[in-house]
């Protein structure tokens, strides 16, 4: 009977002390939204120099206070960056130099901290007075990936460009080679946007474009790379 007690007793204490299990879990944080870029829209020529951003609003599932995050760069790796702007609102104005491309993304970060990835990038130009000819855009990388791995004895290097001014006629120079950077030029004066390469097995190889419109304006690409088995 004493033994059927004490296990009644033990019994109401372990229910007393386990109490809680009702209580909500607490939602788990979630990064915002990764922001949509609207204008200026991708390859535009800006007139002015102050600059008007705009972007569709991010989300946040936990309905965090989210700010945005501008990057402006001269290059389209931004390692180059001109200017970086914090707001809570989805617009804002930033004045840049006169007569150069610039390359900008945004990212959304929630009042926790929490940051979305970056968004895409676009591409502007900003104009001046008495400009005849804007510089092309630096090239973008189409194929191989960066820092890919290779199985195979040859490839085609593949990239894009573009300049503001339509009637421009682009061509492009290649580097190609094992050194950084590459000083070996494979390619010249081509209106072609690839390339065909021999390989080598467990190499690393670089590479990279100048691309040139037929006004004497040149724009010299970053650099490239992947490596073969």
């Amino acid at each position: 009977m004493k033994n059927f007690i004490y296990l009644s007793i033990i019994s109401l204490l372990v229910s007393a002390c386990g109490g809680g299990s009702d209580d909500p879990e607490t939602p788990k944080n979630e990064a915002p939204t990764v922001p949509t870029l609207v204008a200026p829209t991708d390859n535009k020529l800006c007139v002015d120099n102050t600059v008007n951003f705009q972007w569709n609003a991010s989300t946040d599932a936990n309905n965090d206070a989210i700010t945005y995050h501008i990057e402006v760069a001269k290059d389209n790796s931004f390692s180059q960056i001109a200017k970086t702007v914090d707001v809570a609102t989805n617009n804002t104005s930033i004045t840049l130099e006169k007569n150069t491309a610039y390359y900008w993304r945004i990212k959304a970060t929630d009042s926790k901290g929490l940051s979305s990835i970056s968004s895409s990038t676009f591409k502007l130009y900003t104009s001046g007075e008495a400009v005849v000819n804007h510089l092309p855009f630096a090239p973008e990388l189409v194929e191989p990936s960066i820092n890919i791995v290779l199985t195979t004895a040859t490839a085609t290097l593949q990239w894009q460009a573009t300049d503001v001014d339509a009637t421009d006629v682009l061509t492009y120079d290649v580097y190609f080679g094992t050194t950084n950077p590459p000083i070996a030029k494979v390619s010249e004066n081509t209106s072609s946007t690839s390339y065909a390469v021999t390989l080598e097995a467990t190499k690393e190889y670089f590479w990279k474009v100048v691309v040139k419109d037929n006004k004497g304006g040149e724009t010299i690409g970053q650099v490239w790379k992947f490596k073969t088995n």
